[in-house]
């Protein structure tokens, strides 16, 4: 094989991603850019939780070994939570499980924490898409 049928193969390849997203917010942002006819990647599969600080680290590393390239999780934006710190409380699990899967040996890229308003439906876009980008250079995950 050339490198160049190498990477025709790796551009063929579309990463599994599942985006856990914040009812309230980003869930609603996701449905805005479905109704506006906005395009983002259709690789990815949302559950909706009530709260992105409801997302447990068991839920992001059981994706991953379950065979999942990529997980999202998005909220609403700091100050915005309808359950006050939800979010707040999100981001600091973010941190921790971002070093601890780094620790395992995933790269950090795999698991991206975002926020996106029910109004932002272009910006729910466009995040998608950049952590699509992201999970889809660093190939199929082959840890777990």
């Amino acid at each position: 094989m050339t490198q160049t049928e190498t990477k025709t193969e790796s551009e063929e390849w579309t990463p599994k991603i599942i985006a856990f997203l914040c009812n309230w917010c980003s869930y609603a942002g996701a449905d805005l850019a479905g109704v506006s006819r906005i395009q983002y990647p259709p690789n990815i599969r949302i559950v909706r939780v009530p709260c992105s600080g409801r997302v447990s680290p068991f839920f992001i590393i059981k994706s991953l070994m379950d065979g999942w390239d990529g997980v999202v999780i998005s909220g609403c934006h700091p100050g915005d939570c309808h359950y006050i710190s939800g979010n707040l409380v999100a981001r600091r699990r973010f941190g921790i499980i971002r070093d601890v899967l780094e620790f395992f040996g995933i790269e950090p890229g795999r698991v991206n924490f975002m926020w996106a308003s029910a109004a932002e439906g272009e910006r729910f876009a466009v995040l998608i898409r950049k952590a699509t980008k992201i999970i889809k250079e660093l190939g199929p995950i082959k840890k777990f």
